[in-house]
């Protein structure tokens, strides 16, 4: 009897970890404008929300289902989150403002592949260089690293951009060619320490 409650429970807590993180990631699909792919994953979804619903719905009288049930829609969650994270859908935009209006921000950043438009800006305590950078979300953190090799102290903000039309970059990146030049970039930084030493 012991045996057949925890694996109800076991059943139940997969069910809704399951549906959750597929209703996570089919709400983030829908934000990004990924409709087709949104409405597929929906139809899993909904069939692992009515089975695990139907579990708990037969057995309310089993208070530790509607625990286990809960606790799986918290993890469900968590789960759905971290794949989004790793899925990186999207672009963000980067705004940087740096108190040396002489670097060569925007030319050692589209060295590396990304898309920079920048202009002087004059902030309170004199001029400044400001910098507007769009790139995939997958290279999110890269970027913050290079921009942090050129200037540590520069000021970011990023978001994200609603709709992006036109521009020779976009082009790039749907060609695949920032990954490309990322990855020369790297090897070439490679060589020349190896060289160093």
């Amino acid at each position: 009897m012991l045996e057949n409650a925890l694996i109800m429970l076991a059943i139940i807590f997969t069910v809704n970890v399951l549906y959750v993180s597929l209703m996570t990631i089919r709400m983030i699909l829908t934000l990004k404008g990924r409709t087709y792919i949104a409405a597929f994953v929906s139809m899993f979804e909904i069939v692992i929300y009515v089975v695990g619903l139907g579990l708990v719905l037969d057995n309310l009288d089993q208070i530790q289902n509607l625990i286990a049930y809960a606790i799986g829609f918290a993890t469900g969650l968590i789960i759905g989150s971290k794949i989004e994270e790793k899925l990186a859908l999207g672009y963000i935009t980067v705004n940087v403002v740096s108190a040396n209006p002489d670097l060569k921000f925007t030319q050692r950043l589209r060295e590396k592949g990304y898309g920079v438009t920048s202009w002087s800006s004059y902030g309170m305590d004199g001029d400044r260089l400001s910098v507007q950078i769009l790139t995939p979300r997958k290279y999110e953190l890269n970027l913050y690293q290079a921009i942090h090799e050129i200037d540590p102290k520069a000021f970011i903000i990023s978001y994200e951009p609603k709709r992006i039309h036109g521009g020779f970059w976009v082009k790039q990146v749907r060609k695949g060619k920032l990954m490309r030049k990322e990855n020369k970039t790297k090897e070439k930084s490679q060589n020349e320490s190896q060289q160093r030493e």
